[in-house]
């Protein structure tokens, strides 16, 4: 898995590593963080803001680092981001201790810890531009495409890591200790991290990058798709992982052992989509792929909100997690399509900024929904405004759809 494509630069092999050692933790701390805070006495609604929060944070960071990050050394920048994951695992540990709330949510703002699905982490644009370094052309593009696949097979193997709390219990350990510890292993990883991105060499770019141009002739195009984008994603943060591992908790009292099994399998097939949608946007088109593979995944998720038993709900989830991740790389490569190559970057920017941004502030609602006991309201919800989103997106650009090549 960590063999490189033919002309990268073997520094690459340490970002991959560190990429798989970010998301085997992001797999368990998803779905132990709303068990965690539930032992620590709080409520759904204060497991929502905690994702909300943390979103919310990552989303500033990455536009700092977007902003003035090509000030400092890459490598420095990545040894700094690792230092505040470790602090984030171990204050989580110790601050549950204490059982206050407040501090909790601000570490979970500033910290790099990751409630979703995706990776969203300060790290993100650290190590995509590093990587962009790494190599040139195809070599690139199949570097990125090994770069998202080991980060979702590791998250998927990760969640499987949500038993250990129930040994540990098992073997005389109070609960609430044993939860504690897998926040003591997620700051380890970031000093382990750490020692990696140490061993990186520190060399600044030397080749004068072209000034990006600002959007111009495909500026409604952009603007259009952003505010879809936007909806897309604050539909999805009503039901982050950690809002769905909650919604099986308090739904079907699904134990931590189950949850991670059933995270695993469908994070297994969530990368498996991703890297099957390639394959059909070159026969039925960028547009028809995210669309007509998007609607599907959104009723199963509707459906499983009224599910009458544990398997039902199951199988639906598990049906949504295979189709629901197609639209990830169309969507990417459907922007560098419609824009001029001199707008790409800009394009990149204007589009992933109002999407993170909206993607932080709908937990909280979820959570909220939670807490006032409309369990089925954030998959219903979140389903409806992404069928809405699918269909907005088909009549506004399948004029623009072109197969994939």
């Amino acid at each position: 898995m960590m063999l490189l494509p033919a002309g990268t630069a073997p520094e690459a092999r340490l970002l991959l590593i560190g990429r798989a050692l970010r998301a085997f933790t992001d797999g368990f701390v998803a779905i132990l963080l709303p068990v965690y805070l539930l032992t620590l006495g709080f409520g759904t609604w204060e497991v929502g803001l905690i994702s909300t929060v943390t979103l919310l944070g990552s989303a500033l960071a990455t536009l700092a680092v977007g902003q003035w990050g090509h000030r400092f050394p890459q490598r420095r920048l990545l040894l700094a981001a690792a230092c505040l994951m470790a602090a984030t695992g171990l204050l989580l540990a110790g601050l549950g201790g204490i059982g206050a709330f407040w501090p909790l949510l601000i570490v979970a703002f500033v910290g790099t810890m990751n409630p979703s699905s995706g990776d969203v982490s300060v790290f993100l644009p650290l190590e995509h531009a590093r990587l962009a370094e790494s190599a040139q052309g195809e070599a690139r593009t199949f570097l990125f495409a090994r770069y998202t696949f080991v980060g979702a097979l590791c998250a998927a193997t990760g969640s499987l890591a949500t038993v250990i709390p129930q040994v540990l219990t098992d073997a005389g350990l109070a609960p609430i200790d044993a939860l504690r510890l897998m926040f003591v292993a997620y700051g380890l990883t970031g000093v382990a991290i750490f020692v990696l991105y140490r061993a990186m060499p520190d060399h600044h770019v030397h080749e004068q990058a072209a000034e990006p141009a600002p959007l111009g002739p495909s500026r409604g195009i952009v603007i259009k798709l952003a505010a879809l984008f936007s909806v897309d994603a604050f539909a999805g943060g009503l039901i982050v992982n950690t809002l769905l591992a909650l919604w099986l908790f308090e739904r079907f009292d699904l134990s931590l052992a189950a949850a991670g099994q059933f995270f695993f399998w469908a994070g297994l097939l969530s990368a498996g989509s991703q890297l099957a949608a390639p394959w059909v946007a070159r026969r039925i088109g960028l547009i028809n792929t995210m669309v007509f593979t998007h609607i599907p995944s959104s009723v199963c998720l509707i459906l499983a909100a009224f599910a009458d038993s544990l398997p039902e709900a199951l199988a639906l989830l598990f049906l949504r997690s295979a189709l629901s991740q197609m639209d990830v790389p169309t969507r990417s490569a459907f922007v560098m399509a419609v824009v001029t190559p001199s707008e790409r970057a800009a394009a990149v920017s204007f589009t992933t900024v109002p999407r993170s941004l909206a993607a932080a502030a709908s937990p909280a609602i979820g959570g909220a929904l939670f807490a006032a006991g409309w369990l089925a309201a954030p998959l219903v919800t979140c389903g409806l405004l992404k069928i809405a989103y699918d269909f907005a997106l088909w009549r506004a650009f399948r004029k623009y759809e072109k197969p994939s090549s």
